[in-house]
């Protein structure tokens, strides 16, 4: 799949879309880790490549509301930011939602998201219940934001 940015190719990436969803365990804000497997289904994925860029800012925000909205889905979000860059954000936004530092690409490397050149993460969203990716957004330009729409409608379609 190729990646652009502002319609420029950017990265070629072979993301994981459908099927078994890979386990993982990365830290929180407080470094404190979150397993996926341990969560209550159905959980949103959000992953983003920077936090301080306006579009990732966007995102974040928009999944923060849904979350606060939303007490039956667990909503993570995802990128290779340092805790502490994501910390600061967080407290200079208002943000209080799960966000999860990626710095190691563990993650990234098992869906398949890692932007080599630039080492960031693919803008995406997953929905994933019992296990399974039963919903997956991968932007082919990094610019645009999700369909949040769908990926709630699907999440609140399994609960």
């Amino acid at each position: 799949m190729i990646i652009t940015r502002h319609g420029d190719v950017f990265a070629e990436i072979s993301p994981l879309t459908t099927g078994q969803a890979p386990d993982f365990t990365l830290p929180d804000l407080n470094q404190n880790p979150v397993t996926l497997s341990k969560l209550t289904d159905p959980i949103i994925i959000s992953v983003f490549p920077d936090i301080n860029t306006s579009v990732c800012a966007l995102q974040t925000k928009h999944f923060n509301v849904a979350a606060a909205a939303n007490q039956a889905i667990s909503f993570l979000s995802i990128s290779n930011n340092t805790a502490k860059e994501q910390a600061n954000w967080c407290a200079a936004e208002g943000v209080d939602m799960t966000i999860l530092s990626d710095e190691k690409n563990t993650f990234g490397e098992l869906y398949g998201l890692v932007l080599p050149d630039a080492n960031l993460l693919a803008r995406s969203v997953f929905v994933i219940k019992d296990g399974q990716i039963i919903y997956s957004e991968i932007l082919s330009e990094m610019t645009n934001e999700p369909n949040y729409d769908k990926a709630l409608e699907v999440a609140n379609s399994v609960i």
